[in-house]
């Protein structure tokens, strides 16, 4: 059975019309599986904060559907299960705060829940950058999300450096190295996020397949960020 098939078995389950009672379940339903609960934690915590995010920017454009389709190809079958959780995410009264607190707490017992956050903020940025551009009110969100996933000030800048390197953002912060940095101290730095970015890394962390697009561009983002500092050193 697929993950958007046992996903459409859960959600068939679940009862109430508040999506905290979705949450709540995930934790017990899939107790006896961890690794498939990772995927489907995964798969929720991106619908509902994608969900939040589009309320928070007070419009769903046709290019965050499709960026949001890019990362779930979802059965033409389990369509309206996300759709329903996602209408549930938009629509509960409950602030992006608390949803952005209880997705994050889902993965606290996992040894790598850091990068599997950040997986999360990456897929919220591609959506979010699906017009050309991220919008004031959406940084708002996603820094607000990123603290609380406790990801430092610095750190999110890095994250939101690479989102936006093609408009001028600084590849120093790309990679997450000090400006005065040595050609070997970049290299050493680039040849470490290579390795932590690798497509095969996110697979092993449970990622949809489909997540992999967002890792190449991960890749792709970092690739240039180094190219363009070590020409710039090579001409010092």
């Amino acid at each position: 059975m697929s993950i958007w098939s046992r996903l459409g078995d859960f959600v068939s389950r679940v009862s109430g019309t508040a999506f905290s009672g979705v949450i709540e379940a995930l934790r017990t339903v899939f107790e006896g599986d961890p690794a498939l609960r990772r995927k489907v934690a995964f798969s929720i915590a991106m619908i509902a904060l994608s969900a939040k995010m589009a309320k928070a920017d007070g419009i769903v454009t046709q290019d965050e559907v499709r960026a949001f389709q890019q990362i779930f190809s979802v059965p033409a079958e389990q369509v309206r299960n996300v759709a329903r959780l996602y209408d549930l995410a938009k629509e509960d009264i409950a602030g992006f705060e608390s949803y952005a607190a209880r997705m994050a707490a889902l993965f606290n017992e996992d040894a790598d829940r850091a990068e599997v956050l950040e997986d999360i903020l990456d897929g919220l940025f591609h959506i979010a950058k699906a017009d050309g551009f991220v919008h004031e009110r959406e940084v708002g969100f996603l820094r607000r999300t990123a603290e609380i996933f406790a990801f430092g000030e610095r750190e999110f800048e890095r994250i939101l450096a690479r989102h936006t390197l093609a408009t001028g953002a600084n590849p120093y912060q790309v990679l997450g190295v000090s400006t005065s940095a040595s050609l070997d101290e970049v290299r050493r730095r680039y040849r470490t996020l290579v390795l932590q970015n690798h497509p095969d890394r996110l697979i092993a962390r449970g990622m949809p397949e489909e997540f992999i697009a967002i890792a190449t561009r991960r890749l792709a983002a970092i690739n240039v960020a180094f190219e363009a500092i070590e020409q710039t050193l090579a001409r010092v």
